[in-house]
Formats: C-alpha cells, sequence, structure tokens
C-alpha cells in the first residue's frame, strides 16, 4: 500500500481536532480541568500540529489558489470581527457602567444606602440559601459590594451545607440573612415579595445600630396621629422612621403632668388644632433647654376649628417668628405636581445638613405659613431658614376665594416655611425644627418627590443620627392612564377603522396606477 502522507495529515488533524473540542467540553461540563481533560486537550493540540506538519504541502497549495485566497480574506475578516466584538465585551465586563433610565432612580442605589454601606467598619455577609443565585438579587448585591470592600455576598444549597444553614438559622429555601460579627439578621420583604433595596439597607442598620432611640409623638391636641392610615394621618411616616430602626411612641404630656418622658430622644408635634396647657409648654420649655430635640409642625389657621397651640413662648425663646398668615404661591409651578396656589412648592434649600441633600429635587406643602428667623442678628441659637418660596409667592392673611397681592397687608416672597436652630450649652446640644405644616408628611404626601426625605431627615438631625440624612429609596410611580368612555371611543375609532383603512386605500391607489 503505497503510503499517502495528505491522507494521513488529514486524518491525524481531524482526530487531533476532535480531541481538543471533546476535551474543552468535557472541561465545561465538570467546571474544572481533571487529568482526562488535560490528556484529551494537550494530545489533540499535539496531533492537530503534527497533521499541519505532514500536510503542509497540501496547505501551501490550498492556499495558492485564487478561490482559496478570497476565502481566506473572508475568514480572516469574519476572526477579526469576533476578535473585536470579543475585546469589546471584555473590557465591558471589566469596565461596566450601567444606565438607570428610570425616573425614579429604581435601579441605582440610593444616597442614604450608599453612606451606610459606605461606612462599614468590618466584614459584613450576605447569604443566600438556595440552589442557585437570585439574578436580581446577585445584581443587587454587586452593586452594594462596590461601595465597600467588606461588604460579602455568597448562594449557599442548605441541602449540601446543612452546617453553614444551622450557623445562620436558615429555616427555608430562599432565605436571606446576614452576618455582622456574632449578630444575625435575616431580610425580609415589607412588600411581601422580592426583597427590595430598603429591605436590605433597613436589615444592614438593624445589625449596625448599636442603640435605638426612640421618636415620641404627642397627642391630646388634635395633632396627627401615627395610628392613623388615613392620607391625613401619620403612619406612613411611622412605618418610614421604624424602618430606620427607630422606635416610636404616642405620648400625652397631660398624663406625666406636662413632663417629656425621659426615653424620649426626639418629640414631635404634629399640627396641633387646640391649645396646649401652660404645664405642658413649661414642661417643653424645660425639655429644650435641657438637651432636648423637637420637631414642632404648625399648620395656618384656616379652619373655625382650629386653635393657636400657644408654644409662642417656645419660639420666642428659640429666636422663631411663627406667621399668622397663610403663603400663596402664584408663580405656577405646583401645576407640575397638580397643585393649586394654596400649595407653595420648594425649591430652594438653607445650608443645613437636613437640606443639604435636597438639592435639584422639590417638596411642597398644602396651606403652609411661614416661618422664619426673628432676629437675624442674634447668633443664640444656631439657626438656618430651611425652606424658601419662589420669589412670586406671597402672603394673605386668611385664605380666600379671590387671592391676590395686596402690598398694603401681605409680603412678597421668597418666604421661610421652616426653620432649624440648635443650642450648644457645655455638655448639652439642644435642638428645635419648627415647620409651618404638618400635611406634607401626612400619608397622602409624605411619598411624593422629596417630603418624605424632608421629613425623615429632620428627624435623623434631631436624634444627631447624621449618617442617615440623604435621599432614600424610591418606589415605582403610577403609570395608569385613565381614559373617559369618550377618549375610549376615538381611541378604538383610530386603531380599528382609520389607520387600517389608511393602508388599505394606499394600496388600492398603488395598485390602480401601475395597472
Amino acid at each position: 500500500m503505497k503510503f499517502n502522507r495528505e491522507e494521513w495529515a488529514k486524518t491525524i488533524g481531524i482526530l487531533g481536532a476532535a480531541a481538543l473540542i471533546g476535551g474543552y467540553w468535557r472541561y465545561t461540563v465538570q467546571g474544572e480541568m481533571l487529568l482526562l481533560s488535560k490528556i484529551f486537550i494537550i494530545g489533540g493540540a499535539v496531533l492537530l500540529l503534527a497533521g499541519m506538519v505532514l500536510g503542509i504541502g497540501g496547505i501551501i497549495r490550498f492556499f495558492s489558489r485564487r478561490s482559496s485566497q478570497l476565502g481566506t480574506n473572508t475568514l480572516i475578516l469574519t476572526a477579526a470581527v469576533v476578535a473585536i466584538l470579543g475585546v469589546l465585551n471584555y473590557l465591558g465586563d471589566q469596565h461596566h457602567k450601567r444606565f438607570d433610565l428610570t425616573s425614579e432612580k429604581l435601579y441605582t442605589l440610593s444616597d442614604q444606602t450608599k453612606k451606610i454601606v459606605g461606612g462599614l467598619k468590618q466584614d459584613l455577609d450576605v447569604v443566600e440559601f438556595s440552589k442557585e443565585a437570585d439574578p436580581r438579587l446577585r445584581d443587587t448585591m454587586a452593586e452594594y459590594r462596590n461601595l465597600n470592600a467588606h461588604f460579602h455576598f455568597r448562594t449557599v444549597d442548605p441541602q449540601e451545607k446543612p452546617e453553614v444553614a444551622r450557623e445562620y438559622g436558615a429555616q427555608h429555601m430562599g432565605d436571606v440573612i446576614m452576618s455582622y460579627g456574632s449578630r444575625k439578621q435575616p431580610v425580609e420583604s415589607t412588600g411581601g415579595g422580592e426583597v427590595s433595596e430598603q429591605d436590605i439597607t433597613s436589615a444592614i442598620l438593624k445589625l449596625t445600630t448599636e442603640k435605638t432611640k426612640t421618636v415620641c409623638f404627642v397627642t391630646g391636641h388634635g395633632e396627627k396621629s401615627i395610628a392613623d392610615s388615613q392620607s391625613t394621618g401619620y403612619s406612613r411616616a411611622d412605618q418610614g422612621l421604624k424602618n430606620e430602626q427607630y422606635k416610636t411612641e404616642s405620648i400625652n404630656l397631660v398624663s406625666s403632668n406636662g413632663d417629656v418622658p425621659p426615653e424620649c430622644d426626639v418629640l414631635v408635634i404634629a399640627g396641633p388644632t387646640q391649645a396646649y396647657f401652660p404645664q405642658e409648654v413649661d414642661g417643653i420649655s424645660k425639655y429644650l433647654a435641657g438637651n432636648g430635640k423637637a420637631l414642632i409642625e404648625v399648620d395656618p389657621l384656616v379652619d373655625s376649628k382650629q386653635v393657636d397651640p400657644n408654644l409662642d413662648s417656645i419660639f420666642k425663646a428659640w429666636n422663631i417668628n411663627v406667621g399668622s398668615n397663610v403663603v400663596v404661591d402664584a408663580s405656577g409651578m405646583g401645576r407640575l405636581i397638580g397643585a393649586g396656589p394654596a400649595i407653595p412648592l420648594v425649591i430652594d434649600y438653607g445650608d443645613s445638613p437636613i437640606t443639604k441633600s435636597l438639592v435639584r429635587t422639590m417638596t411642597f406643602f398644602p396651606l403652609a405659613r411661614t416661618v422664619s428667623i426673628a432676629d437675624k442678628s442674634k447668633s443664640d441659637p444656631e439657626a438656618v431658614e430651611l425652606l424658601k418660596t419662589s420669589a412670586r409667592s406671597f402672603t394673605k392673611a386668611k385664605l380666600e376665594h379671590e387671592v391676590a397681592y395686596d402690598p398694603k397687608t401681605d409680603t412678597m416672597g421668597p418666604l421661610s416655611l421652616g426653620v432649624a436652630a440648635n443650642r450648644v450649652n457645655g455638655a448639652t446640644n439642644a435642638r428645635l425644627v419648627v415647620i409651618g405644616d404638618s400635611d406634607f408628611a401626612s400619608n397622602g404626601a409624605i411619598g411624593e418627590v422629596s417630603n418624605g426625605d424632608l421629613f425623615y431627615n429632620a428627624i435623623d438631625w434631631l436624634a444627631q443620627d447624621e449618617q442617615l440624612l440623604s435621599i432614600r429609596p424610591k418606589s415605582t410611580a403610577s403609570r395608569n392612564v385613565t381614559l373617559t368612555e369618550a377618549q375610549w371611543a376615538i381611541l378604538k375609532w383610530v386603531n380599528v377603522i382609520f389607520l387600517p383603512g389608511i393602508v388599505i386605500l394606499a394600496g388600492i391607489i398603488i395598485w390602480w396606477k401601475r395597472r
């Protein structure tokens, strides 16, 4: 039998290529380079190289043909395109950049999360107990991990590693549990579905917060109630504070002889409609004269049932002037959120930690009164006007059907709607925030624009929890479109008759011209 060198070269080359492909396939399936895979890959490479050496003459003749040269050029061009795409994908993987195009920035970690995670001083481990990682949770954890090298995430199959499940206290498949030092904390979904950024950050706060502070809401004078889930209530504010690891309580100062209970780290007076008794005012004044912190929200007196809360002595002691007026905003900015002139919109903020993160955002205040610094020449206490309305806003003594600026009785804007003041005296640091509206933090408004951030930032500043002062995670905005019957009929007529009719008519005209 005559030895055909080129046939042998072809056979050896095919065997080598098959061995290479088989070895690589075996490696990808098993996930690790075992001995047999190495033998296949190395042996295949040797055989393929030997085949090319033995058949070098045939290879040269093949590529000398014109058709082969054209095919080679096409092959090289294809390989170059594939190589360029591969390099671009590699660079994209190594230096990835995500763009969040949602209006609420739902897929961008909030400033609050960045502050809290960025401040971790020791390792925080997050373990998802599942057979395989949830892709959405894995991507979210990658964003958290980029904030701090102390943040770690892994997925553990509790059936393969039951000892890890016992260590973390995992009870069900899909549990997500955090570990920080010797402390463990499960991540629970407050929305009943997948865990959100707010759920994760709240769990981190639970782990890292050393002392739980108490926010006390005063009751007994028509104030907003944290137990009220109606649109005018404060139940959402209550839940938001709990998410930030505050404890909340409702207190009645009459039952404590006017004194503020010692466990209250922050006192909140939200929209009283009745006057406080003298002993209650004295108790609040005494609380603020020490190391007390309070947020007082006073609404304008537009309802016949409302009575001045009788807190002027406190405001005077803190160099704060609360106006007997209603603020009207004639700038038209309120139309952005469907509000009228009686709901001033604020985009101008004072230089305070409370409002520092609110730059380029807006807040609105349904029925507000002015709150300003009484004497700006005084340095005690240190005070900042937090919220400034537009230049086209003005005050009215009372709200009327026809609202017009009267230079004789009204004051033109910009107007201040809130003041933050602090008074340091030795080891004590008393703080007071006064805002001329309580409805901005009610259930119906706290989730809109940056109203919630303003309220929570005020509490954080008063509680001296500066690490929490920030913009918080956003929720999805409603995008429902409501149509009247007439609009729905027009829409059906356009989609079912008009547009198809145009297409059919155009077809008939084209057919007629070409006939």
